[in-house]
């Protein structure tokens, strides 16, 4: 991955975290719309900032758009974040949504769609540079929040073998990613390679945002 490219990732992640320093998540701006509902998953150690180009445009469509403010900055399990999405999707009567991550939000609505939604709330999802076959870099990486990803660990081995709701699932990855292995290929589901390096850039790019609401 060329230095510039690198270092306007790493630009793009700071200046998102440094946004949520300004406050918690304007649930009532962001909700108000009366169109198909959206819940927005960002990945681990983000918060919602990171997708907000995403959310902005969405909300300028009519799309009321939830997150997971009790996420906080995803350092849970994969598992237990599920419980926590499906969890406000009940308390709120959400039906008929749309799920649109980032990274490790893919795998936590993957398991939601899979595992947790009996009631079938979750319509399908977005998602992008989601790692769905693991990533070999967790294997050196150090605690349990980033060694989740490993290739050969629980979750990530369970929800590979998952492929029924892989069909209601848009995957897009960026042609270079630091982060995240070339093949992130769902079977069965939809799969969009875009023409940008970088794992957090891509969510304030045009291009990909155009792809993610045409989506919704």
């Amino acid at each position: 991955m060329p230095v510039i490219e690198w270092a306007s990732d790493w630009v793009y992640a700071t200046r998102a975290t440094l946004r949520h320093l300004g406050g918690r998540w304007p649930e009532a701006e962001y909700t108000r719309g009366s169109g198909r509902a959206v819940l927005l998953i960002p990945g681990v150690y983000e918060t919602w900032q990171f997708m907000r180009p995403i959310a902005d445009r969405l909300v300028e469509l009519g799309h009321p758009v939830h997150a997971l403010d009790a996420l906080g900055y995803n350092r849970r399990s994969i598992r237990d974040s599920a419980s926590l999405g499906q969890a406000y999707l009940r308390k709120r009567d959400l039906t008929d949504v749309v799920i649109v991550a980032h990274s490790k939000g893919g795998l936590i609505g993957k398991h939601m769609m899979a595992v947790n939604d009996r009631e079938r709330r979750v319509a399908k999802m977005v998602t992008v540079n989601t790692p769905f076959s693991g990533s070999p870099l967790a294997r050196i990486a150090v605690g349990r929040t980033l060694r989740e990803f490993r290739p050969a660990g629980e979750t990530v081995r369970l929800l590979s073998k998952e492929l029924e709701v892989n069909s209601r699932i848009t995957s897009i990855s960026s042609k270079q990613d630091p982060f995240v292995p070339p093949d992130t290929s769902l079977t069965g589901g939809e799969n969009l390679r875009v023409p940008i390096v970088g794992h957090f850039r891509p969510l304030g790019n045009p291009e990909v945002i155009r792809e993610v609401v045409s989506r919704v």
